[in-house]
């Protein structure tokens, strides 16, 4: 168990400080968080007319018949769309928020140490894929995935996937076979 634990916090700390790196020094994600001149009176004209809230634009009422579906889908093809995060204030609590990334590392490593020690002939090379794999699992399921449906870029996440678990995979595989 103490193997274990210490494996989670070093490599929490591993996906945490990669995490840190790729979207403050090295902007892997800059692409993802792209500025327009006309921010404020965007911000503006949102605030006045959407509540707190997800949105997909544009989309049918609730309760919309198959046929104003159809309608609309024939109305807006090849015209713009946009998905929308609506908050009425911005608030940054940013160690609350780095507390709770650490948290969600490290209990992913120590669900990942759990794992990889339930293999009996474990070497360097099984956990270092093995930990790649959870990561790609993570990265097909959630980004990717979404990117399907709504043509994000994901190629940061694919960045973060590869270099995050490979670092961590490869530092699991030394440690937990010693």
């Amino acid at each position: 168990m103490v193997k274990q634990l210490i494996g989670a916090l070093i490599g929490g700390l591993i996906l945490f400080f990669w995490q840190f790196a790729s979207w403050s020094a090295l902007n892997i994600h800059g692409s993802q968080n792209s500025y327009t001149a006309n921010q404020s009176q965007i911000l503006e004209y949102l605030s006045g007319n959407l509540p707190q809230g997800e949105y997909f634009l544009p989309t049918v009422a609730p309760g919309a018949s198959p046929e104003e579906m159809a309608k609309l889908q024939e109305d807006v093809m090849g015209k713009p769309w946009a998905r929308v995060q609506m908050f009425e204030s911005f608030e940054m609590n940013m160690g609350m928020n780095m507390f709770r990334g650490f948290i969600v590392n490290f209990v992913s490593v120590f669900l990942l140490c759990w794992i990889l020690m339930k293999i009996p002939q474990r070497d360097f090379m099984t956990v270092f894929l093995s930990s790649l794999a959870v990561g790609v699992i993570g990265y097909m399921t959630l980004p990717y995935l979404e990117s399907i449906w709504f043509q994000g870029d994901t190629i940061p996440e694919l960045i973060d996937t590869f270099v995050q678990w490979g670092i961590c995979g490869a530092f699991l595989g030394w440690w937990l076979n010693r």
